[in-house]
């Protein structure tokens, strides 16, 4: 079979992500017991466990390769596009960013991204609470995992992982000091949470509030573009 040709596994049995099999086993395990006990009860723990098997999936994205191309950290809906101040954790708080918010659902693929290829200069866990990710306080109010991205082009960017009313771990696999490229996996966060990009001054969102993301894939900026903020509409 040709390399890159996608079958009916790669649909229905994607690979997992590692925190996947152990909740996935304990899933099954409690399904059995519910099975014992009343058969109505195992049925709906066949179907939880295989929502539980969806949400840790991780599958391999093609990323656009091209340098200055802005990729979204998740998959999702572009809950927002605001103006506002730099993460003040990151000593961004005297910046003016566009932050493109990415709302995850519990149903969504939960593995996140890097959207630019660059050197993560810092990066600062923040405790906090567990409001409703689609509120634009969950920025400053959640708890979250913040990241200082020096890009290849230049320009500092901020990611900004958020946990959500359900989420209770953000799982962060990069440190200070490393370099990334585009596309490649930066953590997860359980069970439906959050991502902000803040686009530095000058580079404008090429995408609309209401869009459908594909973590790694879609294109939601571009730094070499002098193409103004684009608006969409639902059709």
């Amino acid at each position: 079979m040709p390399d890159g040709e996608i079958t009916w596994k790669d649909y229905l049995l994607p690979p997992l992500h590692p925190e996947g099999p152990g909740f996935v086993a304990l899933f099954a395990f409690v399904t059995f017991i519910l099975w014992l006990i009343w058969s109505p009860f195992g049925v709906i723990g066949v179907g939880l466990t295989v929502w539980c098997f969806y949400f840790f999936r991780d599958p391999d994205r093609v990323t656009p390769t091209r340098e200055g191309l802005v990729i979204s950290p998740a998959d999702g809906v572009v809950q927002a596009i605001t103006e506002c101040d730099g993460p003040p954790e990151l000593d961004l708080a005297a910046t003016t960013f566009t932050r493109v918010s990415v709302f995850m659902s519990v149903f969504d693929c939960h593995v996140n991204r890097m959207p630019i290829a660059g050197t993560v200069e810092k990066e600062v866990y923040v405790p906090g609470l567990f409001l409703n990710a689609t509120l634009d306080k969950a920025s400053a109010d959640n708890e979250r995992q913040c990241l200082l991205v020096a890009a290849d082009t230049g320009k500092t960017f901020a990611v900004v992982q958020i946990a959500g009313l359900v989420a209770r771990r953000i799982r962060c696999d990069v440190q200070a000091e490393q370099h990334l490229q585009t596309g490649e996996r930066i953590g997860m966060i359980r069970f439906g949470s959050r991502v902000d990009v803040y686009l530095p001054k000058g580079i404008h969102p090429l995408v609309s509030v209401g869009q459908k993301m594909v973590a790694g894939e879609t294109v939601i900026a571009d730094a070499k573009s002098k193409e103004t903020a684009r608006e969409g509409e639902v059709r």
